[in-house]
């Protein structure tokens, strides 16, 4: 983790970017969802924030990939802006479920990591199943050259019902996904905003030797909580007016959250 955001315990804030061409919420231009984006990316970075994903959350409701051709593009050309305006590391997520065009869009926008859905063990999500990928998309990523991207992988994902791994812990997914080469897990609760549960944080900790990230509902006022075990932080509704994903981000909770992780670096030195 320190290799790749310079800190042990990296916050990576969210880019949601605007509703892309072709989707139903889609009513700005590239140029101004071009805009909006890199100013939120700006912000966070101006902050102190150590890295930066961006999200196409706005193109609801999803559809399983493969993502069409507009939004492969419109993302790689949003995340070449961003490359272009800040220094700090950069990842990629693709909605829902698109890991190989993910991976794809970093390699052409000179990303450092993304994030994935569905590593190992099948799901039902909103868009329906969701089957896993680790074989297919490790593959892929070896024979575009692109070894040096890094892929946080997501165990018992958000918005899903895992019925039919009922069986599998979620410390038995975990090793899997170490098991499958992953380069580190993210963790979160039931939906966004909603916090991971420390329990299932600290077993799986401690089962794995890979970095362990928490993906959704950490807060300036509950992250102290989770900074002992959590090995990095991916933050975007809590930074947001009203605490609402799809506001602008709040310069005020960006303040608040760094004061707060200052304060935790400080007490762990």
């Amino acid at each position: 983790m320190k290799k790749l955001f310079g800190v042990e315990k990296p916050l990576i804030g969210v880019v949601h970017v605007h509703a892309l061409p072709g989707t139903p919420c889609s009513n700005n231009s590239m140029k101004d969802i071009i805009a909006h984006a890199i100013t939120e990316a700006l912000m966070f970075e101006e902050s102190g924030f150590h890295s930066i994903i961006i999200e196409n959350m706005f193109d609801r409701p999803y559809v399983k990939a493969p993502a069409s051709p507009e939004i492969i593009s419109a993302m790689a050309v949003i995340c070449s802006h961003i490359r272009n305006k800040v220094q700090i590391p950069i990842g990629i997520q693709i909605l829902a479920s698109a890991n190989k065009e993910a991976l794809a869009v970093a390699l052409a926008s000179n990303l450092q990591f993304i994030r994935a859905e569905g590593f190992v063990f099948g799901h039902v999500a909103d868009e329906g199943y969701t089957d896993s990928c680790a074989g297919e998309l490790l593959r892929y990523r070896k024979n575009i050259g692109a070894e040096h991207i890094q892929i946080f992988t997501d165990i018992k994902k958000k918005h899903s019902a895992h019925a039919i791994t009922a069986d599998v812990s979620i410390t038995e997914t975990a090793h899997a996904a170490e098991f499958f080469l992953s380069d580190g897990l993210i963790i979160t609760g039931a939906a966004t905003g909603q916090i991971a549960d420390s329990e299932e944080l600290r077993v799986v900790k401690q089962a794995v030797s890979l970095p362990v990230l928490i993906g959704s509902g950490i807060t300036p006022d509950n992250f102290k909580n989770y900074f002992d075990d959590g090995d990095g932080f991916i933050i975007g509704s809590s930074l947001k007016r009203n605490g609402r994903w799809y506001n602008s981000v709040d310069p005020d909770a960006l303040k608040k959250m760094m004061d707060v992780y200052k304060t935790s670096v400080g007490v762990v030195a």
